[in-house]
């Protein structure tokens, strides 16, 4: 049994965090002005977070600041700026997503704590490695995981592991989702989501019902098990959420992860009328467990629309008002005839000390100082975090004190106590870089000489057969789902020898996301998988390459992994991969910024808009183990095809127009790219055909063929011109 284990609990304001911590919340997690994947939550400004922070403390508490979106090259050279009041204030940790921030982090503030992110979408012992490695001190795993995946990767990787408990999860993968930025604009990348999973969907010719919007999470029946897999931090989603919910859940997940360190796991059962306060406090038509015991279905998700709960995730109505704790404290107080009094404060668990003087005592001409008006004025500590427990009072008798005096004192004792109790906490300030993010230019690749590299990328084989036969490419991207388990090894080598024969390069896709029982297959047939290279688009998938020897200058990133920023992609180059993929939410301006040698750009493709591990089929029908594409239809008829990966069991949401980026290629030619890349997804090979004829006309030959803004007549530039805030 554990011994110790975490209760986190969200906070979107001041109230809030004193609720939840009344509650019985070990540690906070809070969002500030900036950089939060909450950006419309009431959130913390400066004065507001520094003074988060010392509450916490003087509770013994945590506070952890969430910088867990993207960041802009610009915003990047804020950063520690930013953080360094908070880091001197004693901030216990930041949780991050990107790579480039925690390398930041790291080196401007070695012994800050940095939390790897859920947004991160880490699933294997082989992620969580590469990432402690790096530096984070814990991983906070993503939401798909069954118990035993969980024990595994504490196996495998032996960092600190945090899992969501409790609230509203995501349809997605968190951290792969597209669907609001290329549709809406508002990235949740940048804490900005709109929420499209929420709204109705048709499948195929039915009627509209919300396939993409699960159930929320309520795992308290699993808590034993969970700290045996060995999670030590149980995380509640909320920053949104009023402070009657935050303290209401916290205060039942308390009472229940204090009955298990107590007494253990047998006899751990929940109560029906929690369960029931549960769901009182909110919930989308009921509660599900979520991956944590099995792979997930149909009872997942809601049968209805869900838009119940939303009352209770306006954060700006009135907060109930709730019981603050106060801690106790010892004091002594002496005044005698000709001594300046005296008033000694201590805390009760700390072990803190203040002593503090006021006006000498001096016989009474009047009216003399009583014992009960001295304890009653020294009582009054108001607003302060303090309660006195016992208060010792010498005396003598007939003497007079100025009130003034005695109510100076104790404010004297108490905030000389408090910064006593925090002091601890304090760092000094240390020495930053200089701002200029683009110093890690230095460990970048140069621009390359020659002509800039057209690739593509093919998820059939009926596309890739029309990739061999295109003399223009250099490169054929070959994925993991266009063949059977069985058949991949035979397959790769007949494919590698025909691209050696043409002259062209062969790069394998790992699959998006690459769980244990992936890297268990993948481990087996690696020795003997003919390919030029891989492209990765997780940490899982690049943990996992990285531990088996595969040379990093056959390592290719996908645009899943992001490099916003040159420090981000410094980060990913000190592992020495070969090359990158431009973040497909950059704008034109952004990218013409960008430190792009080495840079791969998808220039044609259906992006993703979501990697999920719910299967709309099996939710659906049921099972059939049978790869193939269906769609789906939102309120204004629009279609998005969705794939179904069935080794290895997640889905993917395509967008329902291509992006096409062929008509502002003269532009890209002045960014220093070294490659183009063509993405095929749902198409025919004559719709393959077609898209290469357009692109080699409007990019190698005179441009008459070609449509007038594209290879498609109707598509999308995705944020190549508009970007995301």
């Amino acid at each position: 049994m554990a011994k110790e284990l975490e209760l986190l609990a969200p906070a979107g304001a001041p109230p809030i965090l004193k609720a939840v911590i009344g509650a019985g919340a070990d540690a906070v997690y809070v969002g500030g002005s900036r950089f939060g994947a909450r950006a419309y939550a009431p959130n913390f400004d400066e004065e507001a977070l520094l003074w988060a922070i010392d509450y916490a403390h003087l509770y013994g508490r945590k506070l952890y600041l969430a910088v867990n979106t993207l960041l802009k090259e610009q915003e990047l050279q804020q950063l520690s700026e930013y953080l360094l009041p908070y880091y001197r204030q004693g901030l216990d940790a930041v949780i991050v997503q990107d790579f480039g921030v925690m390398r930041q982090i790291r080196r401007d503030f070695p012994d800050l704590p940095v939390h790897a992110s859920t947004q991160m979408t880490v699933v294997s012992g082989h992620g969580a490695k590469l990432l402690a490695e790096a530096g984070a001190s814990r991983v906070v795993l993503a939401r798909e995981l069954s118990l035993e995946e969980i024990a595994q990767v504490r196996r495998d990787a032996g960092v600190e592991l945090e899992v969501f408990v409790h609230g509203a999860i995501c349809y997605c993968y968190s951290g792969q989702c597209l669907f609001s930025s290329l549709l809406g604009g508002r990235s949740g990348n940048r804490g900005r989501c709109a929420q499209p999973c929420r709204l109705p969907y048709g499948i195929g010719e039915e009627q509209p019902v919300y396939p993409l919007s699960p159930k929320d999470l309520c795992a308290v029946g699993l808590l034993p098990q969970l700290a045996e897999s060995g999670v030590f931090s149980f995380k509640i989603e909320g920053r949104m959420k009023q402070a009657e919910y935050a303290a209401g859940v916290v205060s039942v997940y308390r009472e229940y992860l204090d009955r298990y360190l107590a007494l253990g796991r047998e006899g751990y059962a929940v109560r029906r009328e929690d369960r029931q306060k549960l769901l009182d406090l909110g919930s989308r038509s009921g509660f599900t467990e979520g991956f944590l015991t099995g792979q997930g279905g149909a009872d997942m998700i809601t049968s209805d629309q869900p838009c119940h709960i939303r009352a209770k995730e306006e954060a700006s109505a009135p907060a109930c008002a709730f019981t603050e704790p106060k801690l106790g404290i010892n004091g002594r107080f002496l005044a005698e005839e000709g001594h300046p009094a005296a008033l000694t404060v201590a805390s009760g668990s700390g072990g803190f000390l203040m002593t503090v003087t006021g006006e000498t005592a001096v016989r009474a001409k009047r009216t003399a100082v009583t014992e009960a008006s001295l304890r009653e004025k020294l009582c009054k500590t108001g607003n302060t975090p303090f309660e006195f427990e016992s208060l010792e009072i010498r005396l003598q008798d007939g003497m007079f004190l100025p009130v003034s005096s005695v109510n100076e004192m104790r404010r004297q004792a108490l905030d000389g106590l408090k910064e006593q109790c925090l002091k601890p906490y304090r760092r000094q300030t240390p020495r930053l870089s200089d701002g200029r993010a683009g110093l890690e230019e230095e460990r970048l690749p140069g621009p390359s000489e020659g002509p800039v590299c057209v690739a593509a990328s093919a998820e059939t084989k009926e596309q890739l057969s029309v990739l061999l036969k295109t003399p223009f490419l250099s490169c054929i991207y070959t994925d993991s789902a266009m063949f059977a388990r069985n058949e991949l090894v035979c397959r790769m080598r007949e494919i590698h020898a025909e691209a050696k024969r043409l002259n062209k390069q062969v790069y394998f896709i790992l699959p998006a996301v690459f769980r244990h029982h992936t890297s268990v297959f993948y481990s087996s047939v690696l020795p003997k998988l003919s390919a030029d290279g891989f492209l990765v688009k997780s940490y899982d998938a690049l943990g996992f390459l990285l531990s088996r020897g595969i040379d990093p200058a056959r390592i290719r990133l996908d645009y899943s992994l992001y490099t916003w920023s040159n420090a981000a992609r410094a980060a990913f180059w000190a592992y020495g991969i070969s090359g990158d993929t431009v973040p497909v939410e950059l704008n034109r301006r952004e990218i013409a910024k960008r430190q792009n040698a080495a840079s791969e750009m998808v220039v044609y493709g259906a992006l993703p808009l979501m990697v999920s591990a719910h299967c709309i089929v099996r939710n659906k029908t049921g099972c059939s183990r049978t790869p193939g594409v269906l769609e789906l239809k939102d309120r204004y008829g629009v279609l998005f095809p969705v794939k179904n990966n069935c080794a290895e069991c997640y889905n993917v949401i395509y967008n329902s127009r291509p992006l096409d980026l062929s008509s502002v290629i003269p532009e890209l030619a002045a960014a220093g790219l070294s490659g183009y890349r063509l993405s095929f997804t749902t198409e025919t090979g004559e719709q393959v055909r077609s898209v290469i004829r357009q692109f080699a006309e409007r990019c190698f030959g005179d441009g008459a063929g070609a449509s007038r803004h594209g290879v498609c007549a109707e598509f999308t530039y995705g944020h190549y011109k508009r970007g995301v805030e």
